[in-house]
């Protein structure tokens, strides 16, 4: 990364920019010089923008920052240390914001430098024909076919197989979407750049992102109202225009392609054809946990935007299309199924009448057109040339399509299907109309006061809540297997159990409007019994999602049962996942449920919550509490023949279940994947993942690759490797007992660790920004067990201790070598050394630790910590956070044999080094702004607007500058 950025005059440092039309003569020794070109470029520009909008004085007072802030991180300058800190104390209020607005702004520029810089290296690699890169599916599919796996396991894996994103609205996403789509359009014209262009092109692409930054510049990046669901909801959609729609469809195409060469068949058939293997997911309208704001309105407002933005593109597409497929009938035949197609088109016209393509298009068009009337559109750009029937589901769509694309390939004109009907066929079997499958969660205590008030009304029973889980069970077994409800219409409910059932009646309506795939998991949070899951079957007959069959002769019980909505259990804490094996194993056993996952195909999932659990119990506990409860689920999955999927609740944090997605995937236990997976995408890691196309595609093609690996690669079946991982475990085991013991020590038992972490983290100020629709505790308490996992880690990651991802491990690693003499110190730190090479779990747990390590800084947390009024808690707190700090890197080191943070990324070294000299300056006017206002507030004083939204500014800035701290 760059080290000038708005002062091009400083060439010491950085080559001058290329004034050829393209980069092919950068050097060859160094891949990074354009990277660091474009930093360079979009650094000056800035520069520009900010001595033409705010005066030569403040362009002045922000060079001269940047340059001491540099000097001090590439030099370990104490001076310039003590220098860099008298500049920031002595700004104006004025040139504190303009500071902050620079500095933040080039994290979000320089992101847009490193992804293009991604993209221009891995087309790099594909131009010069080398081996597969990891991480891609032909490097999968190489793999496997080494390892003697054959073509029909990978097509019958493809036809099966369900990996699904699923977006989700958290209170970490800080940036809007006006900055997003500016930010899209200057990552376009950079990619530009690297085209062979003429001077005046390369001219002219230059003065329009000058004026892109300078947008950039003049809009505003905070939100001074709080968002919304539906704003949300938007703010997810514009990801399916930037990335989903087109990219899913053109990796479906090329996975098709690298399958067939792998594994030529014999069948014309394609090998991936009506099987989205990926499908998108969302909570975003349904997640009612903890969010007061969703309701039945929010969710069919979700359903009703998803739709009509899919149907928009159809729409747009079909239009493209017919512009595109200008056939003559007089010089090309069509098949009698097309002519019939065109033929039944509305509003004919002679001139027309050889074009049978475009008038088939003209009917698809309006059958769509009135469709999306259909299913709530109001404004659709295009008026239909005369009505039409809409779809009665996607799969006519997708049919009609089809006519085409067999008419086309029968008279050797296939190729003009390829460049876009086939994308929108794809796009048909993997969106239908309903775009994202919205999934339904509440916690369980909302459950069980709804029912607890249905059975009290219905005279069934007047203290559900109070009954033991034994008589729950047999109380709620009971009443499935009656005919009749509990709900009368006639009685005045309280608004809860109103608002739940409201909820659940319109996940009715909406999978009858929108199709089955639109709504089909009810998530349950905090599951800690049967119950918990009986208790949403019971709640499903209420709004008619139940299905059951009465013969009227049968005394046992309903003849057939069929939930519309899988009841998925959410195990978050550590003693939940404890007992997650458990629970399954009760529920998989009751024998009124066998017969309701039969109907599910014998499959059932689990989703596992890894925020909260490393909040509860610290990241390596987390981790391996996780590994413990999949591999326990696999055996009672296994006995009782049904598959198991797994949903993975990760973060963008590794302190949350953040980091590499592939690298995470192929280190999960064996039979722990089996081609079935889901996880969430949170906070502005959607964004680091998905707003830039290239990127998108590349990131799903990642987990297509790691799913496919994970699910069919053949795992040692020896019994030495078992023997071996035997005993890894029971290492884990010993140190996660140490790790959990360490970190509950310091969060939830060393009094005032709250009082430390409210004052010494800017938890407050976050809870304040309007990043989320959701409040940052669930409780209106300051206790951190009600505070909610990602303000948590979000804030521990804006003070850069990154605390959630590493405390506990040092102390574990520690004690547990220098146990015994040092004969069997030395084997046992062989042992873990073993264990790190070895061992795919351990491999990736340390892999993580590395990376929060090397972004974290204890200089500047320090300076946090002065934020701590009691001087005795904030030494003897910091103290202990410092040494335990130490004691991990330390251990890290031993272990990996290596004494540099991300020996084997250096990519990603240089980068979070190099970030540094321009994040200091941001957490240093944190620091500061948060005292002003604290101060203020203290005194009781009017509080800043300036101040205020000087803070918010730097942690948009931190969050950009960290990537995936939320």
């Amino acid at each position: 990364m760059s080290r000038v950025i708005f002062d091009s005059s400083n060439h010491d440092i950085m080559p001058k920019q290329s004034t050829s039309s393209s980069r092919s003569n950068t050097p060859a020794t160094d891949k990074d010089a354009p990277l660091k070109e474009d930093i360079r470029l979009l650094g000056r520009l800035l520069g520009n923008v900010i001595r033409e909008q705010e005066g030569e004085a403040i362009f002045h007072v922000v060079e001269t920052i940047r340059q001491t802030a540099v000097r001090f991180r590439r030099e370990s300058d104490a001076h310039s240390g003590a220098e860099l800190d008298k500049l920031l104390k002595k700004l104006s209020r004025e040139e504190t914001n303009a500071v902050v607005r620079a500095f933040s702004y080039f994290s979000h520029l320089a992101n847009i430098a490193e992804d293009q810089h991604h993209n221009r290296r891995r087309r790099a690699h594909l131009l010069a024909g080398s081996t597969p890169q990891q991480g891609s599916v032909s490097y999968a599919l190489t793999k496997l076919k080494e390892n003697n796996v054959n073509g029909a396991a990978v097509r019958s894996f493809f036809k099966d197989a369900l990996i699904s994103p699923v977006l989700t609205a958290h209170p970490t996403e800080v940036q809007r979407k006006s900055i997003l789509d500016a930010e899209h359009e200057i990552a376009h014209l950079l990619a530009e750049r690297d085209l062979p262009l003429t001077p005046r092109e390369r001219e002219r692409n230059t003065e329009l992102l000058q004026g892109k930054v300078l947008t950039l510049w003049q809009t505003r990046m905070l939100r001074y109202t709080k968002l919304t669901v539906a704003d949300e909801i938007e703010n997810a959609l514009s990801y399916y225009r930037m990335t989903f729609l087109r990219e899913l469809p053109g990796l479906y195409e090329d996975i098709e392609c690298e399958v067939d060469q792998h594994f030529p068949s014999k069948s014309s058939k394609h090998s991936l054809d009506g099987s989205p293997c990926v499908q998108m997911g969302s909570w975003i309208g349904g997640d009612r946990d903890g969010n007061p704001f969703v309701n039945d309105e929010t969710m069919r407002h979700a359903l009703e935007r998803q739709s009509s933005t899919i149907l928009d593109f159809y729409l747009e597409e079909v239009h493209q299309l017919g512009a595109e497929l200008s056939v003559s009938s007089l010089l090309v035949e069509v098949d009698p199924q097309l002519q019939a197609l065109a033929d039944a088109a509305p509003g004919a016209s002679e001139r027309r009448n050889d074009e049978p393509y475009r008038r088939a298009l003209a009917g698809i068009y309006a059958r769509l057109a009135a469709t999306a009337r259909a299913l709530g559109a109001t404004n659709i750009l295009r008026k239909e040339i005369g009505p039409a029937a809409p779809y009665g589901n996607p799969s006519e769509f997708s049919a009609d399509l089809q006519v085409m694309v067999d008419s086309l390939t029968s008279h050797k004109s296939g190729v003009l299907a390829k460049p876009r009907l086939m994308t929108i066929k794809r796009a048909s079997e993997i969106f239908g109309f309903h775009l994202a499958t919205l999934d339904m969660r509440q916690s369980s205590d909302v459950h069980e006061r709804v029912l607890a008030e249905l059975f009290a009304f219905a005279k069934v029973e007047s203290d559900y809540a109070g009954l033991s889980e034994e008589k729950k069970i047999a109380l709620l077994l009971s009443e499935l297997d009656k005919p009749r409800l509990l709900f009368s219409p006639y009685i005045p409910y309280s608004d809860q159990t109103a608002s739940e059932l409201a909820i659940l009646r319109m996940a009715k309506q909406v999978r009858q409007r929108y199709g089955e795939r639109a709504i089909r998991n009810y998530i349950i949070s905090h599951t800690e019994t049967v119950s918990d899951l009986l208790e949403v079957i019971l709640l499903q007959r209420e709004a008619g999602l139940l299905h059951v069959e009465w013969d009227g002769k049968s005394k046992s019980g309903p003849a057939v049962a069929k939930m519309e909505l899988m009841v998925i259990p959410l195990f978050e804490t550590i003693p939940d996942l404890r007992l997650a094996p458990e629970i399954m194993e009760q529920m998989l056993a009751l024998p009124q449920i066998k017969p309701l996952i039969a109907k599910q195909g014998m499959l059932q999932e689990v989703m596992l919550g890894y925020s909260d659990s490393n909040k509860d119990g610290g990241f390596l506990t987390s981790n391996w509490e996780l590994y413990k409860a999949e591999v326990r689920l696999v055996e009672i999955f296994n006995r009782a023949g049904v598959k198991l999927r797994l949903f993975h609740g990760r973060g963008g944090t590794v302190g949350r279940g953040g980091g590499p997605s592939y690298e995470a995937i192929l280190a999960q236990p064996a039979g722990t994947v089996n081609g079935q997976i889901r996880l969430t995408e949170q906070g502005e890691i959607i964004a680091s993942k998905f707003s830039n196309p290239e990127i998108g595609r590349r990131n799903l093609e990642l987990l297509v690759a790691a799913t496919l690996e994970a699910s069919l690669m053949p795992h040692p079946p020896n019994s030495k490797y078992a023997k071996r991982l035997a005993e890894f475990e029971k290492v884990m085991a010993d140190l996660s007992d140490r790790a959990y013991k360490a970190y509950r020590n310091l969060v939830y038992e060393t009094p005032g660790f709250t009082d430390y972490f409210f004052s010494a983290t800017p938890i407050a100020e976050i809870a304040e920004l309007n990043i989320g629709s959701r409040p940052a505790s669930r409780k209106s308490t300051r206790r951190i067990e009600d505070l909610r996992a990602i303000p948590w880690s979000f804030s521990w990651g804006q003070c850069r201790l990154l605390l959630p991802g590493w405390y506990g491990f040092g102390e574990a690693v520690s004690s547990w070598l220098e146990e015994g003499d040092s004969k069997e110190q030395k084997r046992r730190l062989t042992l873990l050394r073993a264990m790190y090479k070895e061992w795919p779990f351990f491999v990736t747990l340390l892999s993580n630790m590395d990376m929060v390590l090397a972004k974290s800084d204890l200089a500047v947390a320090s300076r946090y910590a002065e934020l701590v009024a009691d001087k005795k808690l904030r030494n003897s707190i910091f103290k202990r956070i410092s040494a335990e700090h130490e004691r991990t890197v330390d251990c890290l080191s031993s272990i990996t044999a290596h004494k540099e943070r991300l020996a084997n990324n250096p990519l990603l070294a240089r980068s979070i080094k190099n970030r540094f000299a321009y994040l200091d300056p941001l957490n240093h006017l944190q620091v500061e702004l948060i005292k002003r206002h604290r101060k203020a507030a203290a005194e009781g004083k009017t509080l800043e607007e300036r101040v205020n939204r000087g803070i918010h500014l730097t942690i948009n800035g931190v969050a950009a500058g960290l990537r995936n701290t939320g």
